[in-house]
C-alpha cells in the first residue's frame, strides 16, 4: 500500500518567513486515504495562527509553542473541524474562528465544539495587519475561506484546490481520481464539491478572480502536492472550472 500523507508527519515544516506547515493523515473520505495539512502563521505580535489544525499530539503541540503563544483556531470551512475541540481543550487562552455556517451544524452543534468569532471577507483586526481573507461562496451552506500572507506572499487555502499525487493513492483508485481531475496537474476538488459551488458560480468565480489577482508565490492547501512554484499559473489551471481567468 502506498503512503498517503508527506512524512514526517506531525511536525513542524518551515516553509517561509513566518509560515510553517504540518502535514498529518491520512484521512478517508468516501474510500480515498487523503494527506492533511494544517498551516501555521506567526502574526507580527507574536502570537500563532493555526489554520486547519489536524489530529492533536502532545509534543506537536510542545514544538509549536516554541514559536510564540497560540492565540487562533481558525476552521476555515464546512468540513476541517473535527480536530479542534482537542486543540481548544489544550489552548484555553486560543480563539475559535470559523468560517460562515458552521455553527449551524447539526454535528458540530452535537459536538460540543466552541466557536467563538464568524469569519467574514474582511479580516479582523487580530490579523488584518498580517492576512487578507476572502469568503469563497457555494451552495448548500458551503464557504471556504482563503487566507492571504502578504509578507511572505503565500495564499492559503483547504478545499478549493486538492492535488494528489497518484503514486501516493492505491492504484485502483488512480484511473477514477484522474477521471475526476483530483490529481496532478489539475488540481481540482472532487465532482461533488465542485457541483456545490457552482450552485453559486457567479459569486465563486469573484472571489476565485481576487484568489489568482494576488498572485501569490506559493499556495498551501490541505490535501495534496501544494504549489511551491509557478504557484500564479498553478492557481489559474487548478480553478480553471470556475474560470476562464486572465
Amino acid at each position: 500500500m502506498p503512503e498517503a500523507t508527506y512524512p514526517p508527519l506531525d511536525v513542524l515544516k518551515p516553509v517561509a518567513e513566518g509560515v510553517w506547515i504540518v502535514d498529518s493523515g491520512p484521512l478517508h473520505a468516501l474510500g480515498i486515504p487523503l494527506p492533511v495539512r494544517m498551516t501555521i502563521v506567526r502574526l507580527h505580535d507574536g502570537a500563532l495562527w493555526l489554520h486547519s489544525p489536524t489530529r492533536y499530539e502532545p509534543r506537536l503541540h510542545r514544538e509549536i509553542a516554541t514559536l510564540g503563544p497560540i492565540r487562533h483556531l481558525v476552521a476555515p470551512n464546512i468540513a476541517h473541524w473535527t480536530y479542534l475541540r482537542a486543540w481548544q481543550d489544550q489552548c484555553p487562552e486560543a480563539l475559535t474562528w470559523a468560517a460562515p455556517n458552521l455553527r449551524q451544524r447539526g454535528q458540530v452543534r452535537r459536538s460540543g465544539l466552541r466557536i467563538d468569532r464568524v469569519l467574514h471577507d474582511a479580516a479582523p483586526a487580530d490579523w488584518a495587519a498580517d492576512l487578507r481573507q476572502t469568503v469563497v461562496p457555494g451552495g448548500l451552506s458551503f464557504r471556504e475561506v482563503g487566507f492571504f500572507h502578504r509578507a511572505s506572499r503565500t495564499l492559503i487555502l483547504t478545499d478549493l484546490v486538492l492535488n494528489l499525487e497518484p503514486a501516493k493513492m492505491p492504484a485502483l483508485l488512480r484511473p477514477f481520481l484522474k477521471l475526476a481531475r483530483m490529481t496532478t496537474p489539475n488540481g481540482q476538488p472532487p465532482p461533488y464539491l465542485r457541483l456545490v459551488i457552482k450552485l453559486r458560480r457567479r459569486a465563486a468565480a469573484r472571489a476565485a478572480a481576487e484568489l489568482i489577482a494576488l498572485k501569490p508565490d506559493r499556495v498551501i492547501f490541505a490535501h495534496g502536492l501544494w504549489f511551491m512554484a509557478d504557484a500564479t499559473a498553478r492557481l489559474r489551471h487548478a480553478l480553471r472550472w470556475l474560470g476562464p481567468f486572465r
